[in-house]
């Protein structure tokens, strides 16, 4: 039992001999974002820059059926899938982004979801959408057909096109590293020039498969409203 009622607020308390009681003061300051302390860096600027553009872009694309809050989901998935896509460019870093279990993880519910929601809120327009416009009568039952099928083979498409360009590029920069020790002093340093350049271009090929997919992602939710 408490000897006192005011030796709650005393300072010298612990739990298990541990004083917890400044806790409470720094608890507040965690809630605080780290920004609030901090001016704008030049990599916080450009990431602001990067996200203002992928939103006024996945904005257009939505249209003004779209819901509101919707292309920042596109803008966390183009986020992810660039980080991963840079780190398996660093050495001994396991790259997820080239494996189907994680691009088929991001592409199949994202599909389905937009599936669902189409097929229960609009299934008048889905169906409108198996026949594009001008279609003669004859061909109908084959626009059918093939629309049904490359709707199908989207997340598919989605998934496998991530994985085969980061493993080809990761592929190719390893073949060509391993050649490195039967090489001449002459031509070692071609072969590193050679890397350097894959490795610029592999650069460019992360950025602009993570837009694409997330690109594509948002023009596959715009077709359901």
């Amino acid at each position: 039992m408490m000897t006192n009622l005011f030796s709650v607020f005393d300072p010298t308390s612990s739990i298990f001999n541990f004083s917890l009681n400044w806790m409470s003061t720094f608890l507040g300051l965690m809630i605080i974002p780290s920004t609030f302390w901090l001016m704008p860096n030049r990599y916080n600027i450009i990431w602001n820059n990067i996200f203002i553009t992928l939103h006024n872009e996945f904005k257009t694309l939505l249209g003004p059926t779209g819901h509101l809050g919707s292309s920042y989901l596109f803008i966390s998935l183009f986020s992810i899938i660039l980080f991963n896509n840079f780190l398996g460019l660093f050495p001994y870093i396991f790259t997820s982004s080239s494996h189907l279990t994680f691009t088929l993880t991001l592409a199949l519910p994202l599909w389905i979801s937009f599936m669902m929601y189409g097929w229960i809120n609009h299934t008048q327009h889905m169906f409108a959408h198996l026949v594009p416009q001008g279609t003669p009568s004859i061909l109908m039952p084959f626009m059918v057909c093939i629309e049904t099928i490359s709707n199908l083979i989207r997340p598919g498409t989605l998934a496998v096109r991530l994985t085969a360009n980061m493993i080809a590029g990761h592929l190719l920069m390893t073949l060509l590293g391993n050649t490195g020790p039967s090489l001449s002093y002459s031509l070692i340093s071609f072969l590193i020039f050679t890397q350097i350049a894959l490795l610029v271009l592999e650069s460019a090929v992360a950025i602009i498969q993570s837009y694409v997919f997330a690109v594509l992602s948002t023009l596959y939710s715009s077709e359901v409203n």
